[in-house]
């Protein structure tokens, strides 16, 4: 029993679906379950299409136009107009957000996003199951909703694992032995019968949800890279495969924000000792990378890079230390104003921390951290974190910067910094 992965840059045309359905024809071992994204950037643009909807905007239904084009495109360029219910099926599902945006926006704000965004898999699972099937690769759809069970924490649903895994081994395990399973990443499903999302990019995080219901043999993410790299090929012109990772470096690395998987996605697996592979849809053939429950260092440095910072710095009004009741209140404040901490240094009397500059969202938390605090920040920073350090590495990404706060443990540093 193997799972596949495969995200929007793997489906984002017609002859991406084609290679999904030769990379499974090639490297289907046995049971197989495919998890698949939206296409492209589509859930970019169905972002957009509720941020109109729910500001009452006229161009909510030409994006929505744009949306069931580029879809119906891809359909076309597929089955070159022969007859299929793949036409139909997708006509209908786009009909339920049709019906949507007719009616008036209400204030549950995120229950709109999910109803919506999610449609994006919906559609997208659709139309590579009628391929697999047309290329010779007997395939079912499967509606990912029946069977990942959440609260009702809408952009974040949060599993019910008990009940999730008593639905797959009950319905699901039983339709693997005679098809491939398509199912979508993403998105889950309330005791309402609602949609909830698992959070931006969470479709990692559906597989490692499925591989560890299913107790795979393992999970494949393929990507558009040929591994895990050692940085990002943005910001470096030249970069490292990493052959091998721990479940621990590789928890390490997602926490400070690389993008290669979704930061959930680790846990699962490690439970049960599910191996992860990370390899190319590019050039299948290539190893890629394998993260297991083998604990060797890393043999490189990794560098992880994460721009548009703010660094907040947080006193004491009147000059007495930060203690634990202290620090319970100020994260108290950045729960509530949702705001992920992603490095942080704690003196006598101040603490400070790097955030991800959301602009009204911490413009709110310096509000109310002002009623107690005098609170100091700075904005339009980077934050690097190298993981298996040497001074090497720091001066090689500290050129021409003002580090401004640096925290350093026995294997990380952390540094934020400016241009000076």
């Amino acid at each position: 029993m193997d799972i596949f992965k495969f995200g929007g840059a793997s489906v984002k045309n017609a002859e991406g679906v084609k290679n999904l359905a030769n990379i499974v024809r090639d490297y289907k071992k046995g049971n197989l379950l495919v998890v698949v994204s939206a296409m492209g950037k589509m859930t970019d643009k169905l972002e957009a299409l509720t941020q109109a909807y729910l500001s009452h905007s006229e161009g909510a239904h030409a994006i929505f136009d744009e949306v069931k084009h580029f879809h119906f495109n891809i359909i076309e360029e597929l089955f070159q107009g022969k007859p299929n219910p793949v036409y139909d099926d997708v006509a209908n599902t786009f009909v339920e957000i049709d019906w949507l945006i007719e009616d008036e926006a209400d204030n549950d704000h995120d229950y709109i996003y999910d109803q919506i965004v999610s449609i994006g898999e919906v559609v997208s699972t659709k139309i590579v199951a009628a391929w697999l099937n047309e290329s010779g690769n007997k395939a079912l759809w499967a509606d990912a909703r029946n069977y990942i069970q959440t609260d009702n924490t809408y952009r974040e649903g949060k599993v019910d694992w008990a009940k999730t895994n008593q639905i797959i081994q009950k319905d699901l395990v039983p339709l693997l032995d005679e098809n491939i399973i398509v199912t979508q990443g993403f998105i889950g499903g309330t005791s309402e019968n609602y949609t909830t999302t698992l959070g931006r990019e969470g479709s990692d995080y559906s597989a490692a949800i499925f591989a560890s219901c299913l107790n795979a043999a393992a999970l494949t993410i393929w990507k558009d890279v040929p591994g895990v790299l050692n940085a990002d090929p943005k910001w470096f012109d030249e970069t490292e495969k990493i052959a091998q990772l721990s479940y621990h470096d590789a928890i390490e690395l997602t926490y400070y924000g690389a993008t290669v998987i979704h930061p959930k996605t680790i846990k699962p697996l490690q439970n049960k000792g599910i191996p992860l592979f990370v390899r190319s849809f590019l050039t299948p053939e290539g190893e890629g990378t394998a993260i297991t429950k083998e604990n060797n260092p890393l043999p490189i440095p990794s560098f992880i890079f994460k721009v548009n910072q703010a660094l907040i710095s947080i006193f004491p009004k009147d000059y007495s230390f930060i203690i634990e009741e202290n620090l319970s209140n100020i994260f108290e404040l950045f729960h509530n104003h949702k705001i992920k901490i992603n490095t942080m240094l704690n003196s006598a009397i101040s603490f400070s921390v790097s955030v991800d500059d959301h602009p009204t969202q911490v413009e709110r938390l310096i509000k109310d951290l002002s009623e107690e605090f005098t609170v100091k920040y700075n904005k339009g920073l980077e934050l690097v974190t190298i993981r298996y350090y040497n001074q090497h590495t720091i001066d090689r990404v500290t050129v021409d910067k003002d580090i401004l706060l640096e925290v350093k443990s026995r294997h990380t540093c952390q540094m934020v910094m400016k241009n000076k």
